[in-house]
């Protein structure tokens, strides 16, 4: 069974904890990383925005990260959120096992 980290952003904290209360509750993720106050600097719309934006790793299976983008997609605010899937090659093998057994495979 392949591990995946899922980095995604958020405009508050409170978008942040919801979703990451979602996708631990519903077994989408095995733990959510939630990193405050980071300063993104971008193009959108045409314009140079300057936000702070609130960071979220999620610890998933392969496998989820479909549901897991539609759910994160159906939460979010943004119109286009950073949901970015990234392959884990290796690592702490008892983590790795804990991930596993702590999502659902869907």
């Amino acid at each position: 069974m392949k591990i995946n980290f899922v980095y995604m952003t958020a405009g508050t904290l409170e978008e942040a904890e919801s979703i990451g209360n979602e996708l631990v509750s519903s077994g989408l993720a095995a733990c959510v990383n939630i990193i405050d106050n980071m300063k993104s600097i971008y193009f959108w719309e045409g314009k140079l925005q300057r936000d702070t934006e609130v960071v979220l790793i999620a610890k998933t299976i392969e496998s989820n990260v479909p549901s897991l983008v539609q759910t994160v997609k159906s939460l979010h605010s943004y119109d286009c959120p950073c949901i970015i899937s990234l392959p884990v090659s290796s690592g702490n093998t008892s983590l790795i096992d804990w991930i596993q057994d702590s999502v659902k495979k869907r």
